[in-house]
């Protein structure tokens, strides 16, 4: 598989990732990403537990929507050139949700002879309700240096 690479002449503040849907997430994929990650709060597997615990449901981790954020991120500036990926969690993700992650570039700057585009980057539920917000710093390079 060719190696993607992110040009700085190539892009533009504005430019939008292409964007990475994850349709109908499942009981069994929470499941799965909890036996992946280690995270075995009950909370994201026990029914009876999360309603208990004030939900409606069990839900997903933010952090597996985090990892879809950043699937989303390295199909976009490719991988190993990011530098800074912050996120907060804002909403949960629910069993049955579509989860489409987002980003859009908001600065490309040279610092000390390298190359850096910022950009805001999201994950959202099929209501558009934002459930992991962030943003990113990539190092890319110049069509001039390769």
């Amino acid at each position: 598989m060719e190696k993607k690479v992110l040009y700085f002449e190539d892009v533009r503040e504005g430019d939008e990732a292409p964007p990475l849907v994850v349709p109908n997430i499942t009981r069994t994929q929470i499941v799965k990403y909890a036996g992946a990650s280690g995270d075995f709060n009950p909370i994201h597997h026990d029914e009876l537990y999360a309603i208990r615990a004030g939900n409606d449901r069990v839900f997903a981790m933010g952090m597996m929507t985090a990892g879809f954020l950043s699937h989303m991120i390295t199909d976009w500036v490719g991988n190993g050139n990011l530098k800074k990926y912050r996120v907060r969690f804002a909403t949960r993700i629910w069993p049955g949700d579509t989860v489409t992650c987002k980003g859009k570039l908001i600065k490309k700057y040279t610092q000390d002879g390298k190359n850096y585009i910022e950009a805001d980057v999201f994950a959202e539920n099929q209501r558009a309700e934002k459930a992991v917000i962030g943003t990113i710093v990539v190092e890319v390079p110049s069509k001039a240096k390769e």
